[in-house]
Formats: structure tokens, C-alpha cells, sequence
């Protein structure tokens, strides 16, 4: 049966089921033989000749794996060699990573950095109260733990803070000024310090210090008619046999004479200066807020009664007259306002620190003998290097660019006398610059020098500002960084002696420390007002070492006299080791740069005002 149907090629197109014939079939079959007709190889004979059960066998001499077929026993043997190696190379492994290594040692600390760990412990050995468990000091205990509280003028706690130097007296004045530059080389350096493992430390001795000043006036009030000034009495009357820390050697611990509380009524620069340290101390611990606020509100209340009630704490025949006499307040109102803008972002107090006339007071435009020399007593140098930065990073521009240029210029100048070619100030034959021209106690003016160099010249790099100019002349960054080192240097034994004045650092230190804690033995023994003069006077090392103190240094000939007795040698401060731990944490580690924005944290967005449009034209 067929069909027909049209071809799209031409022609009739033919379907049909099954058409074709024997003859076909038998045709088509002639055609296959004469294909099959050709020669074979002897694998391909193989095949059509080997039965059911040989081909399969045959075949599985082969492996198929995808794009390639090979020989099943090279296959074989290439898997195993590979879970072989794979075995080889774990248990390689395994043992190398039990075979314990030797690490590369980290590389050794700068000198900088020992002294730096060292000069903290100094904090530690001049802490009165009671002592947290690890202050680390063994030959401390806890001391004069009824401050306050026997006087009956005060009647309340004023157990803590610091001793000053070598005897009891707590000095708020130094020791607010300490508790400041601290926190100032925090908020500049906070990565130097976490860097060393002291950033911990370091916060704990400020907060130890303004824990204390909360105490020597009422913090939660808005405003106060009294602060503390004083505890302890360092009385020296001729003649005099009272018991007080002056006239007794005693440890500490052992003091059961009365400790009166000196309080001042109005005394600014006291004031202004502890203010400044609440406020410093704030942006160290902004990241507690309440205590930061708490320290703010603190440094507030201080502020207003240092402007209010206006006066020199150390007026009169006071034991501060004679120990730590204030020349003026202007400078701390400078100094103060300064923080007090950086610690609230309040604009009033930036326009405090830059009112020309405040400034003027202050001492900012004549030179004499102490311009540019740093210190618990005139802070006016490092508010206008503080100033300094402001302006450099945020330029706040009118009405604060005038006086903040006139600040920057001044700081320029004060850079310049701190280079020996422009001899403003001498120095002795091995190098140490005479700021305090040759009187007792150098060193602490020395290291905050060396803070201020080191932080300025920190300030130019980070405003990519290569150096400074002094006159005509151009005086590189690294200029300023080479004074501070020198000068450090030499304290730590580059000089004529080849002593350390930091004690503990080195082989060669000061062994007879003006110091009455460090000078007699701790033991069961309990020496009197008098009993303990013959360890005042006795010519052996003291028996316990006062780690990290920087004595009072040499005299203006290099020479030096390691004498208990003499304190102008021997004598250890706060303030004096607050400016070198400052340094040290500037100069340690192999970077430099400071912490650009932390200093600002509570300062807000500045858009500087338009100046005023000039006056109308006249012809």
C-alpha cells in the first residue's frame, strides 16, 4: 500500500509501510559484505573474535574518564601514588607542627620606653590612702588614712592623692599641674601608650589624682566660696620642734602626728590650674560618660569661683610661698579657659583664652628671663602651643585668628630660643640648657621643654607643615626633635657623670634619694618623729629603690651630689616626672604623630564668621 504526494523537490513523494523486495534486501546485504571485505588490525579481530565473557573482560583493562581513556593499572598506580603523597605530606605536617619553633624575638625596647615603664612606677610609690592591691610598690602601704577627718575646721574625707616630693604634703598646685600634662600626653599619644601596655596604668594615676581634687571642694554644688590647698605641713620656722612632714622622718604609714587642712578662699590660680586638670582629665575618660561629665561639671564649678573670687593662693607667709610660690593667675586663666573650651565646646571660653587683654596680663608680649620656660608655676608656653594646635587643625578663623596667630608666632620664638644657636638660654658643658638659668632643679623644666618640642614638631608634621622659620631662617621639623632627644638623653646618662638621673634606669643612679619612704626599711620597727633622722642621716643607699624618680638633677657645672640631705639634688617631684613621663611617651617608639581628633571630641563643627565689612569709602 502506497501513497503518493507532491514532492517540494520536484517529483511524486512516496510513502509506504514496507515496500521492499527480496531482491533489495539481498542487494543491500551484497553491499555490507563487500564493507566488511576490508583488512582489520589485530585489536579490532580481537573484538569480533573474542566471546560474551573475553570482551567484557578486555574491557575492563581500560578506564574511561571522560576526555581520556587509559589503562586501568596506570590509573591504579597513579591514585595510589597520589593518596600516597597526600599521606607523606600530612604526616609531614604533623610533625613539623609538633617540632616546637623558635620565634624571632620581638625587637628590644628604646631607652625611651624602659624609662617611660619606670617613670609610671613613680606614681605608685607617692600615693597616699588606701592603696589598690596592684600598685606594685611592696615597701607602700596604705598612709595617712584620717586626712580631713582630724582636722576639726574641715571634719570630712580628704584620704588620697599624692604626695608631692620626699615628705607627706599633698600641694594641690603641682600636683593639679601634674594630673594636666598627663592627660595632655594621653589625649596626644593614647597609641604610644597601649602600644608599651602603660595606657591602663597611666589612666589610673590620673584618675587616682582627680578623684582626689573632687574631694578638696564640694564638685556637686554650682558654685563654691573654698577650696583645699593644702594637706600636710611643711613648716620651716627656724627653731621650730613641732612634729610636722618637714621637721619628722618618717614613712607614711607610720605618721600619727597632726596633719592640718590649709583651705583658700580666694585663689585663682590654684583654682584655674585644677580646673584645667578636671577638664584635661574628661576627654581622657570620655568614653565613661558619667564620670567624664562628672569631672566637666567638676572643672566648671572650679572655673567661675577662680574668676569670681580673684587672688593668689600663695599670698602671704604660707608654707606655699615658700615651696611653691604663684607669681600671677593670668597665665592659668589662659591655660584653663583653653581646656575648658577643648573639655565643653563652649565658645565663651575660647574667647577668654584669645581676649588680647587677658593675654597681655598674662605675659604673652615681653620676653624677660622665664619666656618660654614651662612649669607649675607659668603655664602661659603651653597654652599658646595648645592654642597652637587649635590652629593649625581647625582654624577657627574670625574673630580667634588674631590672637590665635599671635599665639602660633609666639610659640615659633619660643622654638627658636630652645635651638643653642640662638643662646637664649646657657648651658652647662655637657649639653643640658640652663631654663631655670643655673638655680637648683633644672630637670623639671628641661623635660617639659622637651614634651613641648616634641609636640609641636608632632603638630607641623600632622598639618604637613615640614618646619618653622626663626627670623629669616628655616629650621626643619627634626631640628626641634633633635633638642628634645638631646636633652632627654642626657638625663638618662649621656652626660659628663654618665649617671641616670632617672633612678633604676641603668647601672649608674642616685642611691640616697631625698625621700623618707624609700630611705627606711620597712619592718615591724616603728620610728618616731625623730627615730627615723638616723636614717635621714646615715651614709647607706637608701634600703628601698623609689623606681622611675627624676631627682632634681645637677648644678650648672654638670656637677652633682648624691646626697640624701641635700634636695636640691636628690629631691624627686610630681610635676618633675610628669613632664618626663610626657616626654618620654613623645619620643618612644619608632613613629611619630599625635591623636589628631580626640583633643576635639567635644568641640563642635566650626563655620568661622564672616569679619565685619570694611567701613564706608571716603575720598
Amino acid at each position: 500500500m502506497s501513497m503518493y504526494g507532491r514532492d517540494p523537490w520536484g517529483g511524486p513523494l512516496e510513502i509506504c509501510h514496507d515496500s521492499a523486495t527480496d531482491d533489495d534486501r539481498s542487494r543491500n546485504l551484497d553491499i555490507d559484505r563487500g564493507a566488511l571485505s576490508r583488512t582489520l588490525d589485530e585489536t579490532q579481530q580481537s573484538w569480533l573474535l573474542a566471546g560474551p565473557g573475553d570482551q567484557g573482560r578486555r574491557k575492563k583493562k581500560y578506564v574511561d574518564i571522560g576526555c581520556l581513556v587509559v589503562s586501568r593499572k596506570f590509573f591504579v598506580w597513579t591514585l595510589g601514588v597520589l593518596l600516597a603523597a597526600a599521606v607523606f605530606a600530612g604526616v609531614v605536617a604533623g610533625i613539623a607542627k609538633a617540632i616546637p619553633r623558635r620565634h624571632r624575638p620581638p625587637p628590644q625596647p628604646d631607652d625611651y620606653t624602659v624609662a617611660l615603664h619606670k617613670a609610671l612606677m613613680f606614681f605608685n610609690a607617692q600615693r597616699s590612702g588606701k592603696l589598690p592591691k596592684h600598685n606594685n610598690v611592696p615597701w607602700r602601704g596604705n598612709s595617712c588614712m584620717k586626712d580631713g577627718l582630724s582636722d576639726p575646721a574641715v571634719r570630712r574625707s580628704l584620704v588620697g592623692g599624692y604626695y608631692d616630693g620626699g615628705d607627706a604634703v599633698k600641694f594641690n598646685f603641682p600636683a593639679a599641674f601634674s594630673m594636666t600634662l598627663l592627660s595632655w600626653s594621653v589625649i596626644e599619644y593614647s597609641a604610644k601608650y597601649e602600644a608599651v601596655g602603660e595606657l591602663g596604668h597611666v589612666r589610673d594615676i590620673i584618675k587616682w589624682g582627680a578623684d582626689y581634687f573632687l574631694k578638696t571642694f564640694n564638685s556637686t554644688a554650682d558654685s563654691i566660696d573654698r577650696v583645699v590647698a593644702q594637706v600636710g605641713s611643711a613648716a620651716t620656722s627656724p627653731g621650730s620642734t613641732q612634729p610636722n612632714d618637714h621637721y619628722c622622718w618618717m614613712r607614711p604609714e607610720d605618721i600619727d602626728y597632726p596633719r592640718p587642712v590649709v583651705e583658700c578662699h580666694a585663689c585663682s590660680d590654684l583654682a584655674a590650674e585644677m580646673a584645667a586638670a578636671l577638664a584635661a582629665a574628661s576627654i581622657v575618660f570620655k568614653d565613661n560618660k558619667a564620670y567624664s561629665q562628672k569631672l566637666v561639671h567638676g572643672a566648671t564649678t572650679l572655673f567661675q569661683f577662680a574668676r569670681n573670687l580673684r587672688g593668689r593662693y600663695s599670698a602671704g607667709g604660707s608654707d606655699a610661698a615658700k615651696l611653691y610660690n604663684s607669681t600671677s593667675y593670668w597665665d592659668e586663666f589662659v591655660w584653663g579657659s583653653s581646656w575648658m573650651y577643648l573639655a565643653t565646646g563652649n565658645s565663651s571660653y575660647l574667647t577668654l583664652a584669645t581676649h588680647p587683654k587677658l593675654a597681655k596680663h598674662a605675659g604673652a608680649f615681653w620676653g624677660g628671663p622665664d619666656y618660654g620656660v614651662f612649669s607649675w608655676d607659668n603655664k602661659l608656653t603651653g597654652a599658646q602651643v595648645l592654642l597652637s594646635r587649635l590652629r593649625l587643625f581647625l582654624s577657627p578663623g574670625y574673630p580667634y585668628e588674631e590672637m590665635l596667630r599671635a599665639f602660633h608666632n609666639q610659640t615659633s620664638i619660643i622654638m627658636c630660643s630652645y635651638l643653642p644657636i640662638f643662646k637664649s638660654f646657657n648651658r652647662t658643658k655637657g649639653g643640658l640648657i640652663q631654663l631655670n638659668h643655673g638655680k637648683p632643679h633644672p630637670l623639671q623644666y628641661v623635660v617639659n621643654a622637651a614634651f613641648l618640642a616634641s609636640v609641636f614638631s608632632d603638630y607641623l608634621e600632622a598639618a604637613d607643615t615640614p618646619g618653622w622659620y626663626c627670623g629669616p631662617h628655616f629650621y626643619s621639623i627634626e631640628v626641634l626633635r633633635s633638642f628634645a632627644r638631646t636633652q632627654i638623653e642626657y638625663i638618662l646618662g649621656k652626660n659628663p657623670l654618665k649617671m641616670s638621673y632617672v633612678v633604676g634606669f641603668g647601672k649608674h643612679y642616685p642611691k640616697h634619694v631625698h625621700h623618707r619612704g624609700a630611705s627606711i626599711p620597712k619592718n615591724a620597727v616603728h620610728y618616731g618623729c625623730k627615730g627615723g633622722w638616723k636614717w635621714r642621716d646615715t651614709k647607706k643607699p637608701n634600703p628601698n629603690i623609689i623606681v622611675g624618680a627624676m631627682v632634681a638633677g645637677p648644678d650648672r657645672h654638670d656637677g652633682f651630689k648624691d646626697a640624701r640631705k641635700n634636695y636640691n639634688y636628690t629631691e624627686a617631684t610630681l610635676a618633675g616626672n610628669a613632664g618626663l613621663v610626657a616626654a618620654l611617651v613623645a619620643l618612644s617608639g619608632e613613629g611619630h604623630g599625635v591623636d589628631k581628633n580626640t583633643m576635639f571630641s567635644a568641640v563642635p563643627p566650626m563655620f568661622p564668621s564672616p569679619p565685619p565689612p570694611p567701613g564706608p569709602w571716603k575720598p
